[in-house]
């Protein structure tokens, strides 16, 4: 009889036995790809100890840390993205406002009431940059538009210092289909870039914005009401998400061993299918 398979095993008295599992798994092709087994399942194990190792924050931010006024510099600079943590952290920032560059924003919330926002870009000393601040909230476009005037109207290239929330940049978004392509209802430096105006040659820009906390002098003669914005709420320091990720990759790991038993007891079990089928008188 001829056959791919190894001989099946024989007795002292000349009788013969199918191999059994162990010796099926015991023999080079099958411990080679258990050791391949092996390098996968390294590999996954790996990557489940890193997801598992970012899960839990080490050192996560103390509370009341973003109601400590900071320097604009020191918590971002021109045209990075606001690192999560620092989202919401209360900074001070010197500058002059940019006469004309006083924009309405719509669809703001004010303890749950819509408005709108009058926003203006603050030009800072140091680093030299453009800033979006959202000034103040009112109910009324008309009320909004008037403030806007009046801000304009008063901005005289005066050295200011503000303090107020660092928030994250809402990005742009392209009007509907008859809607007014001015019209601003996100508050994105992107989108009012477009509308700023600035020096030739360019300048530095602040991707997040600042919500002022302390409009006055002549900001609080526009009517404004001051903009709410309270402390961030704390994230909880384990991150589920990356925990059950460490979960799957755990699980893949295992299931490159099961692949390989599998395999080994598939071939193994062929062999003795094919054993009890051989025809004694043929052999």
């Amino acid at each position: 009889m001829t056959t791919d398979t190894p001989a099946p095993a024989a007795a002292s008295d000349g009788l013969l036995f199918p191999p059994t599992l162990r010796e099926v798994m015991l023999r080079p092709r099958w411990i080679a790809m258990l050791l391949f087994a092996l390098l996968v399942a390294g590999v996954f194990a790996w990557l489940g100890q890193w997801q598992l190792s970012t899960a839990i924050d080490t050192d996560p931010v103390p509370a009341g840390a973003t109601e400590e006024i900071r320097p604009i510099a020191d918590v971002v600079a021109p045209g990075e993205y606001l690192e999560e943590p620092l989202v919401g952290q209360k900074v001070e920032v010197d500058g002059a406002w940019v006469p004309d560059d006083f924009i309405v924003v719509s669809s703001r919330f004010n303890d749950d009431v819509q408005g709108y926002w009058v926003t203006g870009q603050l030009r800072t000393a140091d680093p030299e940059a453009a800033l979006a601040v959202a000034i103040g909230w009112t109910a009324s476009r008309a009320d909004a538009d008037a403030a806007a005037r009046t801000l304009n109207d008063a901005a005289t290239g005066e050295r200011v210092t503000l303090t107020g929330r660092i928030i994250s940049d809402e990005g742009p978004r392209v009007p509907d289909a008859g809607e007014d392509p001015l019209e601003q209802s996100r508050m994105s430096p992107a989108a009012l870039l477009s509308r700023w105006h600035l020096p030739e040659g360019g300048i530095d820009v602040f991707r997040p914005y600042l919500t002022s906390t302390d409009p006055t002098g002549a900001l609080a003669d526009a009517g404004l009401e001051p903009i709410s914005s309270p402390a961030p709420e704390l994230g909880s320091p384990i991150n589920w998400l990356n925990i059950f990720y460490a979960v799957e990759w755990a699980v893949f790991a295992g299931f490159a061993f099961y692949l390989w038993y599998r395999l080994a007891r598939d071939a193994w079990e062929r062999e003795v299918e094919e054993f009890e089928g051989v025809d004694p008188d043929e052999e």
